[in-house]
């Protein structure tokens, strides 16, 4: 695939206990791991500085070895023998060498192009890292518009505790991404979470534009994340201590 620009939104809408939305601009980069090399053009770099940066220390191990070989390791690790095709990473870029990623997603596709298994690598701002591995028991491909459901494991917010469970649902097929996350404990739906946008070439053109249109979009997300659980707060949220990580960095 070529690489892309995934332009759109992303909405919070927290139902319970304390009723909070909000909805910001954003955009994701979308590629092949195996096809980085292309990734990069005159405003983007791989693994140095640009106006925009890719960096490999940014997610698996975060020491700046291979994506490629630690995702399929990873899967193999966990019995997903289906996944031997295209792995597509959605993801935010470095803008001025800076990046926070709440989460970015990997798609692991089989030989024929069916997604067999899908990644979910979460960071919070304690610098800690956790992911969730989506898959079928039965390694049956994961189709567009079905709920996928998991554990939570990983403290994210001080407004939630570590319990519950999270359901996605993705849409990716065609030019629109839709992903979904919606957090329930003892069957109340806490929140809900959308992270829409419409596909494009990644292009150096499309990046400039992009850049003096939200130039300020991924330092934005660290100061909007600190912005919101301030609103939190003034509405009398309930406030939970962090507590140590999951032993284990992947949860299914």
């Amino acid at each position: 695939m070529k690489p892309e620009v995934v332009i759109g939104h992303i909405m919070h809408y927290r139902h319970y206990p304390v009723a909070h939305q909000f909805t910001y601009p954003t955009y994701f980069l979308r590629f092949s791991i195996d096809d980085i090399a292309n990734l990069s053009n005159r405003w983007l770099s791989i693994d140095r500085w640009n106006l925009f940066s890719f960096h490999n220390r940014d997610h698996g191990k975060h020491d700046g070895s291979s994506l490629a070989i630690w995702i399929r390791q990873l899967l193999a690790d966990n019995g997903i023998t289906t996944a031997n095709g295209d792995i597509v990473l959605h993801t935010y870029p470095r803008i001025l060498g800076y990046v926070f990623n709440p989460v970015s997603f990997w798609f692991c596709h089989d030989q024929d192009g069916d997604v067999r298994a899908i990644l979910c690598e979460v960071n919070n701002t304690f610098n800690e890292h956790h992911s969730y591995l989506l898959s079928h028991l039965d390694q049956r491909p994961i189709v567009e518009h079905e709920w996928l459901q998991c554990h939570k494991q990983f403290h994210v917010s001080p407004f939630f505790a570590v319990a519950g469970e999270y359901q996605f649902r993705f849409r990716w097929k065609d030019e629109n991404c839709v992903f979904q996350i919606n957090h329930h404990l003892n069957e109340e739906k806490m929140l809900s979470t959308t992270l829409s946008g419409v596909k494009c070439d990644l292009t150096s053109n499309r990046l400039i534009k992009l850049f003096f249109s939200q130039a300020w979009m991924t330092l934005a997300v660290i100061i909007r994340i600190h912005l919101q659980a301030w609103h939190l707060w003034r509405k009398g949220a309930k406030f939970h201590p962090k507590p140590q990580p999951p032993n284990e960095e992947i949860s299914r």
